[in-house]
Formats: structure tokens, C-alpha cells, sequence
């Protein structure tokens, strides 16, 4: 069942609390106009009394009323992420806090790109960021010079961006310092050493170039200013960078064979390429440690300066978690050979897991503390990734995610603010330096260092206030990451029960063990021997669990997604396995022909709060068992009077 504690928190499959989300809407709207007539009483109504009873206001409302009602009808085809029959894709039902929220402060809109355009939201996004650093265990006292940053950005997409952009501007500026020949102790001997310096040796250089020009009179800070400004790869662009620096090579980026397609998207837009971005082959849908050090080892014996590993916690396929543990290890092997890289983790689905591995005082629970909650999660493997957060340079969530919040609400969250300086975009209309140091007052013109121009307060209203209302340690929103690893454990049951009864007719694993609440589903007839005819078959099986925008939803009995296995991704000996479960020989799949060199297989996203409820009776998850075996049956007896049919 589900957790009591979590009643309050949903609008609910049926509805259940529409009469407290209205009463908030409700009374949010009426206080907000309010705010309009007693801002200055004495000015008189722009819009006159008789207003509503033209002719052209009655037209206006009646085009009005029309479009919006055409709209509604529209929306009624909508997927029903609001159901618990819903265990397709990453997104479920919104957290009433946020709902409430967002819709409060729409009417205001702010724009959350200096403070001038959003003086209460904009601190309420940089108080979202310390919230989102403490979570996954960075520094979170604003008090402190080496306190993290974080903002909120369109999505994950944005975000990964937003770390190559950062790493970049690091693993650069000590080149143009060099290059520049600034006037301070310490600059790296050569570029290669510059550009591999790490992340705490850049920041004291960034530091001791502060300190000095602090000491210079206006015009000569003006001039080193300009001089160093010249030198940056942000001023040059990077084919000029790497011309004026031969030493240096294009730099890569390594990623997992299951990293999003953001990685590439990002690699074309900073100009890096996407021939840079080198992915990892994996070991159960997780990047594989010994590729990687592999990899870091063939740049050091060429001298390929490395920019970027990239880790996942949660892929956005496969719900697994990489070894970011081990990714930080192979950094620290890599260092004193004089190769350093940033470390990046991709956690738009799994960030928010993070609420159960800590406590309310923000330390790091034991494993042992957690494990008491449920039948096998965390592995030893994930509480290690976990833990190792607190030692890479920067991280995405995504509060629209597992933060059950409204789309568009990725976050960006770097290590140590001092960092993001090297972001800094002047624009004298928009922001002004008053050389504050208060951490608020310094960040408070956000736009500086984002990539968007305009952005929603709302969305930072809507992630604030959720994240008050539900802190973000184990006893409050890690209530509900709970729920959903429990509805996971319970599907894992539901099916080992259905691959056992359907033995007969079907050959079904979980071809990987999930890492968090996504679960795969390889299925295949007993019968058959052909890769491609199994997708071809599941192709089909998928189409009967989406939503038809051309039929009544209502016909939809339980909506699912798909994915596909690759070997490079699955790995060797995951991929034999799998294969064997299914009945084919390790060497059925056929590179290079199309949908035949993969495992198509069902994809399940277990968030909903509601899955472990009763549902006619039962369980959804049982629900959906039934409801699978139905369709098998159906299937499977279609293609029994097809080929009757072609054989006779």
C-alpha cells in the first residue's frame, strides 16, 4: 500500500484532492488581485465598470471561451501520467506544493534573469540550488568561499551543457593566464600542465589572480583584465585556442555508452565536436571502470588533454547508476601522472534518490540504515556511487523528474562557486557589479552565468516551496523515492510470477538487475529464433500499451514504453546471458543490419506514488500482469492463424 504520508502530497488518480488544490488556486488568485488594487488605491480602474457589456468584449470572450473549450477537449487525449496505470515514461503525478506554486506565481512573472525583473524569485532559485547541493552532499553554507552554486535551467539537456561550458572555462583560463603572462606566483610551467591543473589548483590560481588585481590601481587592473580576457578560449573560440596553443589537442570527452543524447547535442554547440565525445562501452547498462582507465591511459601516452567524465546516476533509458566512485578513483590515479579531467554526473533521473541516503542533519546514512527499508536496495555499488557525489565537480537534476515537479525544471549545480565566475557575461542594461560578497547579493544577477536570457521565477517558486514542504532528506521526500523503490521490488515479483506461468508460450528475462526504479522486460516466443522477429513482435506488444490520440483513452488498459539493448552497452557477458534466457544463440544478433543487431525490450518507470494500491481489487502492478498476459494471448494467437493462413 502506500505510504499514508504521501495522501496529502498528489491532486490523486481520481482527483481526491481537488477541493484543497482549488481552495489554493482559489484563494492565491484572489490575493494576487488584491495586490493589483492596493498597490496605489487612489489610481482609478483602467478598465471601465460597462466594460464587459460591449459588443467587441463579448466577441473577445466568446473567441475566448471557444478556444479554450476546443483546448480542454484537446488535452483529454493527453497520456495519463496522472494514473497509476501509467509505467511508461519519466513523469507521473505533480506534487500539489509545486502545482500550487507555479500557478501562484505565473501571474506575477517574474523573469529570473537579474534581480531587477524578479527581486523575491531569484533568491528563492539560489536558495533551490544550496537545497539541491546539501542533498547531494556538497558544501551548502553560503558562509563559506568554497560553497557550492546551483540554478535551474530548462531541463537536464541545458544543464549538461551548462558543465561542459564550465569545464571548459576551467581547464582553459590557467592557458590564458599563462599566455597572458599575468603578473602573479605560481603559472604552470607549460600548457599541459596548465590545462591539468585541478579543480582545487585552479581555483586557488583564480583566487591569487583575484587577490592581485584587488592590489592594482584602476588602469593597470583594466589592462590585465583586458589582456587575460584576450587570451580566453570564450574570446578566441576553441579552433583559434588550439592554434595559439599547440601543444594542445582538441580535448575529449568520455561518457557511457548509455549517456543521453544531450552529450552529443552539447559537444556540437560548444564547438568541441562530436567526434570528441569518446563513449565508454558498458557492463549491465553501467559504464564499465576498466574501459575507462583504458581510455585515460591511451590520452596520457598521447597527450590528449581530457575535459570531461561523465557519470549517471539513473540513465535515462535504463534507470542505472554508474560507478562514480570508481570514475573519481581512476581521477585521482590519473593526477599525479599529470592527466586531470572534470568530473560531471548526469543525475536528471537519480538525483532526487539521493534523499534516501541522507539523513536530516545532511549526513551520508549507512547502508545498513537504509537497507532495513526494503529487500535488496541499495546495492553496496550504489551507495558507493552515492557517496562519491560529494567529490566530482558538478551535477544535473531534474526536479520535473523524480522531483515530481512541472516540465521545465532541470538544475545545474556545480561544486564550488568561485568557479562559475569564469562564466560571467556582462550586460550593462540588464546587470550591475557592486562588488557585493554576500552570496545572495553576488548571485543574485543569475543571468550572468546562465545560458538562457529569460527564464520562469515560477519554476523556482514551484521547486522551493516543494522542497520546504518536503525536505529533502529520507524522512520526508525520500518517503516518496521510497514508495517507488518498493513498487519496483513488488514488480520485480509480479514479474518472476509472470515469466514462470507464461513459460510455455514465451521465453522472458529482466535482463539487468534495476539500480532504482526502472525496470526492463525481454520477451520472446517460444518458437522463435530471429532477433528481429522478437522486436517486430514487441514493436507490436508496445503499440497495444500507448495512448492512441485517434481513440478514446479510456480503451487504453495500462500504458508502457520500450527500449533497446545494445551489446556495446549491455556487455559481453550480460549479453550472453540475455541472449540464452531468450533462446538464441550468442551469436544471433547481426551487426549492422537494422533492429536486428539489438534486444528491443519493455521499459518500466515505477514512480507513480499509487502503484501498490488496489485497483479493482488488486494491485496495478498486478493489474498489469493480467493485463500483459491478455495481450500475449491475443498476439501470439494472430500470428498462430497468420502463418496457418500463409501456409495454407
Amino acid at each position: 500500500m502506500t505510504d499514508p504520508a504521501l495522501y496529502p502530497c498528489f491532486l490523486g488518480p481520481y482527483a481526491e484532492n481537488d477541493d484543497l488544490l482549488e481552495s489554493l488556486v482559489v484563494g492565491f488568485l484572489r490575493d494576487h488581485a488584491y495586490w493589483r488594487r492596493n498597490l496605489h488605491p487612489e489610481d482609478a480602474p483602467a478598465i471601465p465598470t460597462g466594460a464587459n457589456r460591449r459588443p467587441d468584449y463579448i466577441a473577445f470572450e466568446s473567441r475566448m471561451r471557444r478556444e479554450l473549450h476546443a483546448l480542454s477537449a484537446a488535452l483529454k487525449r493527453s497520456v495519463p501520467f496522472h494514473s497509476p496505470r501509467y509505467i511508461g515514461h519519466m513523469v507521473s503525478d505533480l506534487l500539489i506544493p509545486g502545482l500550487a506554486a507555479q500557478m501562484l506565481a505565473l501571474p506575477y512573472n517574474p523573469n529570473n534573469v537579474t534581480a531587477e525583473a524578479a527581486p523575491v524569485t531569484i533568491d528563492l532559485e539560489l536558495k533551490v540550488g544550496l537545497q539541491l547541493a546539501a542533498m547531494v552532499g556538497f558544501v551548502a553554507d553560503p558562509a563559506r568561499a568554497d560553497c557550492a552554486f546551483g540554478h535551474l535551467t530548462s531541463g537536464g539537456t541545458l544543464a549538461n551543457v551548462q558543465g561542459l561550458r564550465l569545464a571548459l572555462a576551467m581547464k582553459a583560463f590557467p592557458v590564458a593566464l599563462r599566455s597572458a603572462a599575468a603578473p602573479i606566483d605560481g603559472l604552470p610551467a607549460d600548457d599541459w600542465q596548465a590545462f591539468n591543473l585541478s579543480h582545487a589548483e585552479t581555483i586557488a590560481l583564480l583566487d591569487r589572480w583575484r587577490a592581485a588585481l584587488a592590489t592594482m590601481p584602476q588602469h593597470e587592473r583594466a589592462h590585465w583584465r583586458s589582456r587575460v580576457e584576450a587570451e580566453r578560449v570564450e574570446a578566441l573560440g576553441l579552433h583559434a585556442f588550439i592554434l595559439r596553443h599547440p601543444a594542445l589537442k582538441p580535448p575529449v570527452v568520455f561518457a557511457p555508452s548509455t549517456a543521453h543524447y544531450s552529450w552529443s547535442k552539447g559537444m556540437k554547440l560548444l564547438g568541441l565536436g562530436r567526434d570528441q565525445l569518446r563513449l565508454i562501452p558498458g557492463r549491465a547498462m553501467r559504464l564499465d571502470i576498466d574501459a575507462l582507465q583504458a581510455g585515460l591511459d591511451d590520452c596520457l601516452r598521447q597527450r590528449q588533454p581530457v575535459l570531461m567524465a561523465v557519470g549517471v546516476l539513473g540513465s535515462t533509458e535504463f534507470g542505472t547508476i554508474d560507478p562514480v566512485d570508481g570514475i573519481v578513483a581512476a581521477r585521482r590515479r590519473m593526477q599525479p601522472q599529470g592527466l586531470d579531467f572534470a568530473i560531471h554526473v548526469d543525475a536528471a533521473w537519480g538525483g532526487y534518490l539521493c534523499t534516501l541516503f541522507r539523513a536530516e542533519d545532511s549526513h551520508l546514512r549507512a547502508i545498513e540504515d537504509i537497507g532495513r527499508e526494503f529487500a535488496d536496495f541499495p546495492t553496496p555499488a550504489v551507495h558507493s556511487a552515492v557517496a562519491a557525489l560529494a567529490d566530482v565537480d558538478s551535477i544535473t537534476i531534474d526536479p520535473h523528474k523524480l522531483g515530481y515537479l512541472p516540465y521545465g525544471s532541470g538544475a545545474f549545480v556545480c561544486r564550488d562557486q568561485r568557479a562559475v565566475e569564469l562564466l560571467t557575461e556582462s550586460a550593462d542594461y540588464v546587470f550591475s557589479d557592486d562588488g557585493a560578497t554576500d552570496f545572495f547579493a553576488r548571485h543574485r544577477q543569475i543571468g550572468r552565468y546562465v545560458p538562457e536570457g529569460s527564464k520562469p521565477g515560477a519554476n523556482a517558486a514551484a521547486v522551493y516551496v516543494t522542497h520546504r514542504t518536503l525536505p529533502l532528506d529520507h524522512a520526508h521526500f525520500g518517503r516518496l523515492q521510497a514508495q517507488s523503490i518498493r513498487s519496483t521490488e513488488a514488480f520485480a515479483a509480479e514479474a518472476e510470477a509472470f515469466i514462470a506461468r507464461n513459460a510455455g508460450r514465451v521465453r522472458a528475462c529482466v535482463p539487468f538487475a534495476p539500480d532504482s526504479n526502472l525496470v526492463c522486460l525481454a520477451i520472446n516466443p517460444v518458437a522463435n529464433g530471429d532477433p528481429l522477429r522478437m522486436n517486430t513482435f514487441i514493436r507490436t506488444l508496445h503499440r497495444r500499451l500507448s495512448a492512441d490520440p485517434g481513440k478514446p483513452l479510456q480503451l487504453g488498459e495500462y500504458f508502457g514504453s520500450l527500449t533497446t539493448l545494445k551489446p556495446e552497452s549491455l556487455g559481453p557477458v550480460e549479453t550472453q546471458r540475455t541472449l540464452e534466457c531468450l533462446g538464441f544463440a550468442d551469436d544471433a544478433l547481426r551487426p549492422g543490419e537494422d533492429d536486428a543487431d539489438r534486444v528491443v525490450v519493455l521499459r518500466h518507470t515505477l514512480m507513480h506514488p499509487f502503484l501498490l494500491d488496489d485497483g479493482n481489487g488488486r494491485s496495478y502492478l498486478a493489474g498489469y500482469f493480467e493485463f500483459l498476459d491478455r495481450l500475449l494471448t491475443g498476439l501470439l494467437d494472430e500470428q498462430t492463424r497468420d502463418e496457418q493462413a500463409r501456409d495454407g
